[in-house]
């Protein structure tokens, strides 16, 4: 097999597609083939460069499947991606023709690595298949569960990347630099990224200003002295006034005063964070402003309602209540669920459905890629100077438009076989995106009575030094003295930039136990407590 046949390689770049069909509300059919332009009734497809972009004035368009021929390697492994978080999911894996691996795919036999990507920040929803015949691109073009109506707009799709590796460069070296390459866009934070978050050992329960306090003042004694990097102590879900839901301008009688208590944790010794879910509302706000799609999945109460993000208003909305938080003071908002809101799924639920067919956002020209983007960009401006952390957000799509992305589904403060599942395995195969696309968060390290220190003690040292965000999740008055000395350790550790950590086995099993860490391997018994 040769580099030219997997890649379809032609002098000047990417060969055109050789085929494309196109899947409307009307049917599907092939479109004709006309030098770089493919083309029937009333639907065109152009390769510009390496970008596919479609006029579709009359059809409602639902998908395009994008074809270039040429066998793959029978022998070799692949890895794709997944649509938002993974959900310790992601291995190398056998060729399956019939699997769609989202936004980008890798192939390798160990040591030569290829892959196949879009840009981050395409207008579609990219998936591929990789099959003993050729390769596949699977562009979701629609507007919620029904077909985009263009009008006279041209939408440009996604910009095809491909790329080989060079000689003696390893699959996980290929990986970070092809990520590089898919990069369209990015910010990063100016220095590492850690602290201590909420979450793992309240569930949202008994949180008030007065505990969140305790927990910088035990956080600024165990953070390295005389930083200017400052730790952030982030406040997770259950300081807002109504379980679960907006309005995210005030708090519960326990957060009388959320700028008073930003400025009080700045004087603490502490960068104040804080939790939101922007589409998720008890207030009552015009009916028109409903995401009614997300009604098909009778998930949501009558007295909650999940905003639309085409709906200007709306969006305006979401603006407003993030602006007011970051004008209150809080140095990096987390922003979450908002996935599940617009579709009505997790990640692992998508798979090529993506979401409930028969609805469409208030704004039907534009395809769920866009208000997707809409939305991470309000969130980005309304924002200012506070770092955005995305969870439950397409990393693909929020590349550029937040500092930090939660790579993986909730590590766990009960059950230590979930944080080694999620935490260990989405850190071992989503790191390579770390510095290309974002910070990569693989979530917390969770240090609670109800899981093995012995485990957490090792995700404690794996997390704070593979480079990437460190949270501490534990209740400072529960640590034992051995507990609190290997946190100090950890957070120097976290605030220290180095290289991302590189899991050496990686080709051969989804939970990593041989790691290289500055340069020195480093084995880890993730089943002991079993």
């Amino acid at each position: 097999m040769t580099r030219r046949t997997f890649l379809g390689v032609m002098a000047g770049g990417l060969a055109a597609p050789a085929r494309v069909t196109v899947f409307t509300e009307e049917g599907d059919f092939p479109l004709e083939r006309s030098g770089a332009r493919w083309a029937a009734r009333d639907v065109l497809l152009a390769w510009e460069g390496n970008a596919l972009v479609l006029e579709a004035p009359r059809h409602a368009v639902l998908k395009l499947r994008v074809r270039w021929p040429g066998g793959l390697p029978e022998r070799w492994r692949y890895l794709g991606d997944q649509w938002e978080r993974s959900y310790g999911d992601l291995e190398w894996r056998a060729g399956n023709g019939d699997r769609l691996m989202p936004w980008y795919f890798l192939a390798s036999d160990g040591k030569a690595a290829r892959g196949w990507g879009v840009k981050t920040g395409c207008r579609a929803l990219c998936g591929w298949q990789a099959d003993p015949a050729g390769v596949s691109l699977w562009a979701d073009v629609r507007c919620g569960g029904r077909g985009v109506r263009l009008g006279k707009r041209r939408l440009a799709v996604a910009e095809v990347v491909t790329a080989s590796s060079e000689r003696g460069q390893s699959p996980f070296e290929f990986a970070r630099a092809f990520c590089r390459k898919l990069a369209h866009a990015a910010i990063l934070p100016a220095a590492p990224v850690y602290g201590w978050n909420t979450w793992y050992y309240t569930y949202g329960r008994g949180l008030t200003a007065e505990s969140v306090r305790r927990d910088a003042a035990a956080l600024a004694s165990l953070a390295p002295a005389r930083v200017e990097n400052r730790p952030f102590l982030m406040i997770d879900d259950g300081w807002q006034e109504v379980p679960g839901a907006g309005p995210w301008t005030r708090g519960h009688a326990g957060f009388p005063d959320l700028a008073g208590l930003a400025a009080r944790l700045r004087q603490d010794g502490v960068r104040p964070g804080i939790w939101v879910r922007p589409l998720y509302t008890a207030e009552k706000l015009p009916a028109g402003w409903r995401l009614e799609g997300n009604r098909l999945n009778r998930r949501v109460p009558e007295d909650r309602m999940v905003l639309d993000p085409s709906v200007p208003e709306a969006l305006e909305h979401v603006r407003q209540e993030t602006r007011h938080l970051a004008r209150a003071g809080y140095e990096m908002i987390k922003h979450d669920y908002t996935t599940f809101d617009l579709f009505g799924r997790w990640g692992f639920e998508m798979t090529q459905d993506l979401t409930n067919a028969g609805w469409a956002f208030r704004d039907s020209a534009k395809t769920t890629a866009e208000v997707v983007l809409d939305l991470y960009r309000a969130l980005r401006e309304a924002a200012g100077g506070a770092m955005l952390i995305g969870c439950n957000t397409i990393g693909h799509l929020c590349a550029g438009l937040a500092e930090l992305h939660r790579i993986g589904d909730d590590n766990s403060g009960q059950e230590w076989s979930r944080t080694r599942r999620m935490g260990v395995n989405t850190l071992a195969f989503r790191n390579v995106q770390h510095g290309a696309f974002f910070a990569a968060d693989a979530d917390c390290a969770p240090i609670t009575p109800q899981t093995p220190w012995e485990m957490n003690r090792q995700w404690l040292d794996l997390l704070a030094r593979s480079g990437t965000p460190l949270f501490v999740s534990a209740h400072p008055e529960q640590l034992s003295p051995e507990q609190r000395e290997a946190v100090r350790r950890a957070l120097a550790e976290g605030a220290t930039p180095r290289a991302p950590a590189e899991a050496l086995d990686w080709m051969e099993t989804p939970i990593p136990r041989k790691w290289r860490i500055d340069g020195k391997v480093t084995h880890y018994d993730w089943w002991a407590a079993e």
